[in-house]
């Protein structure tokens, strides 16, 4: 059986997560970003960074073309870090696979997001409260969590699930 791994990573937590991937494999046809050269392999490892709740455009496009596979979903969020959050995720991007492919498994966990984010936040703490928005603390709160992912633990905890879906 041959696999390739493809990933869209915009802050290098999808990338980490690849590589781990990668090392935890044999010889994968191809590794990189949405490219239809991966679309020769029997089984793909699909990577992708959270846009709005889902994957992000590269990688939804990607999705579309992707016919009678096996494939394995890994991803990274920087908001939340509860379970049901990433199966909520998951299962939006398992969505976007036709109903002629069969996911073998999948892994989510916390990334580490830009300082700019973090200033957004600071900045979310001066302006009157709205029941609209998240509180500002516990977003900043959250981003102080995501700093370390992914980590050493979540790269143990992808590899289970790689050895649960049938490979390595």
């Amino acid at each position: 059986m041959t696999c390739a791994i493809v990933y869209s990573s915009r802050t290098g937590n999808t990338k980490q997560l690849a590589e781990a991937v990668q090392a935890a494999l044999p010889a994968c046809l191809y590794m990189g970003p949405p490219d239809d050269a991966a679309l020769a392999a029997d089984r793909l490892y699909i990577g992708f960074w959270t846009d709005k709740g889902t994957c992000d455009a590269a990688i939804a496009d990607f999705l579309s073309k992707v016919s009678g596979k096996e494939v394995f979903l890994f991803g990274t969020a920087g908001f939340g870090g509860e379970a049901a959050y990433f199966e909520s995720i998951l299962g939006r991007v398992a969505q976007c696979l036709g109903p002629d492919n069969t996911l073998i498994g999948s892994f989510m966990c916390q990334g580490r997001m830009p300082m700019a984010v973090r200033e957004r936040y600071e900045k979310m703490l001066s302006a009157p409260p709205s029941p609209r928005m998240p509180d500002p603390r516990k977003m900043l709160e959250n981003f102080n969590r995501a700093l370390t992912h992914p980590d050493e633990e979540d790269l143990a905890h992808l590899k289970a699930a790689l050895t649960a879906s049938g490979r390595p």
